[in-house]
């Protein structure tokens, strides 16, 4: 209660924190507003947001957006990937970005025009190729004409919406970013993702109490239990992953300093994250999942509807058989989606964490590693302990994106898909609610410093 006191009382956090709610209130109100010359077929609308699919999970990002076709259908996912692009580009690949990124703020402020010039194009593909697959999949009917010449007009015509939303989208998460709280992009998504919460508890309440409340005593007894169970699963899976953002392991380090005639030693710590890389790696992760379906739909309307496309597509299982005649069931999707949210958290671990610049800073400025050499030996200490700490924080991101598929796989909820848990939307929103709360505590803290200086 005295945070909540502290919050009410900073003027600025109470402006920062408004900034954001209204500009999340604009975003729901654009993802309610149809594209026009584009007829949502509703009866499909469940079987898009239940299907598993890439589209699926672009949606879930979205807040339903996709779902509904509306202006701000291609949310930042544009603008996601072109980061992917300009990210690994900068790893010594085009030379160009490389001397950008280490030219400070001056180059900081280059990378991200070439990000945002980047999204532009991105944006135009990524938005055509969804109309297609959308309209192959019959979740959408474009109404305007699409024969002859005209179709050219049509498309471009959607297209052109699409990418002005998407473009929107990115400038309403950088003004939050600048004036609201926590990093507008991740705001935007947590938002999206947070949305279908109140949906999902509503759906287990529904089908363990009111579904028995007519069944026999010891129907509704176990349906309460049943309910309270998944109250409880519910909580200890958001724990373990409020547990593990905020694990990291500790390496001392020892500040040699002259002063006073003599050498004096302090000691402090060097923080090393579980995930480093915090959500991150699963936005990511996400939006290379959907890049498949955008291509295909570039090569033919058949293609975009092609089975090897069914690949990338969670709860899509495929029947493997052994040498012996024995058969087994294998969800690619699932693994390629494991598989990527690993690789992005081991590649974001060493953007945050450089061993040999940590290493060569160590040496500059007089600090060591008790019981470790400085130079060669403390960069291959310190990427010995990132690379475990980071397993054990990747391993522990793909287990919580696959749970939901395995569930369902194991027909825990009787096929309802809808009921669950964990899964990337968890994710994002404890990552964020943590970055969030990060930013306030520091806000009230720099507010607490002014205030005893004004009083000294």
């Amino acid at each position: 209660m005295k945070k909540f006191a502290a919050i009410f009382k900073n003027k600025e956090l109470v402006n920062r924190i408004f900034f954001t709610v209204m500009v999340l209130f604009v975003l729901r109100i654009g993802a309610q507003i149809y594209v026009p010359g584009v007829k949502v077929n509703e009866d499909k609308l469940a079987e898009l947001t239940n299907s598993g699919s890439t589209l699926a999970l672009m949606d879930l990002l979205g807040g339903g957006a996709l779902s509904n076709f509306s202006v701000f259908a291609l949310g930042v996912s544009p603008y996601i990937t072109a980061q992917i692009i300009i990210q690994l580009l900068q790893k010594d690949v085009l030379p160009a970005l490389t001397e950008l990124s280490k030219q400070g703020e001056y180059g900081r402020k280059k990378i991200e025009m070439a990000t945002r010039y980047l999204t532009l194009l991105l944006g135009a593909v990524q938005g055509y190729g969804i109309i297609r697959t959308m309209e192959n999949s019959k979740y959408i009917t474009i109404t305007l004409s699409t024969t002859g010449g005209a179709a050219f007009w049509t498309y471009a015509y959607i297209v052109t919406i699409l990418l002005a939303g998407a473009m929107l989208t990115m400038w309403l998460g950088d003004q939050v970013t600048e004036k609201g709280i926590g990093n507008g992009i991740s705001v935007i998504i947590f938002a999206g993702c947070v949305r279908s919460l109140p949906t999902q508890i509503k759906g287990s309440w529904v089908k363990y109490i009111s579904d028995n409340t007519q069944q026999a005593s010891s129907a509704m007894v176990r349906g309460a239990f049943q309910f309270a169970l998944y109250i409880l699963a519910m909580v200890l899976i958001t724990g373990f992953v409020v547990f593990i953002e905020l694990s990291k392991r500790k390496i001392p380090v020892q500040h040699a300093n002259k002063g006073g005639g003599q050498s004096m030693a302090r000691a402090s710590f060097l923080p090393i994250k579980v995930n480093s890389g915090g959500v991150i790696p699963v936005i990511f992760a996400a939006s290379i999942m959907s890049a498949p379906a955008v291509v295909a739909s570039f090569i033919s309307s058949g293609a975009a509807n092609a089975e090897w496309l069914k690949i990338f597509n969670y709860n899509e299982t495929w029947t493997m058989q052994w040498f012996n005649g024995a058969t087994w069931k294998m969800d690619w999707g699932l693994l390629i989606y494991v598989a990527l949210i690993i690789a992005f958290a081991f590649f974001y671990a060493e953007m945050e964490i450089d061993p040999e610049q940590l290493a060569d800073n160590f040496q500059k400025n007089g600090s060591y590693i008790p019981g470790i050499r400085p130079g060669k030996e403390t960069e291959r200490y310190v990427g010995k302990v990132l690379n475990r700490v980071t397993f054990i924080g990747a391993m522990a991101l793909a287990a919580i994106s696959a749970l939901p598929v395995i569930l369902v796989i194991s027909n825990v909820f009787d096929g309802d898909t809808s009921l669950a848990m964990g899964g990337t939307g968890l994710i994002i929103v404890v990552g964020v609610a943590l970055e969030i709360n990060s930013q306030i505590d520091g806000l009230l803290a720099g507010k607490s410093f002014e205030e005893v200086q004004e009083g000294i």
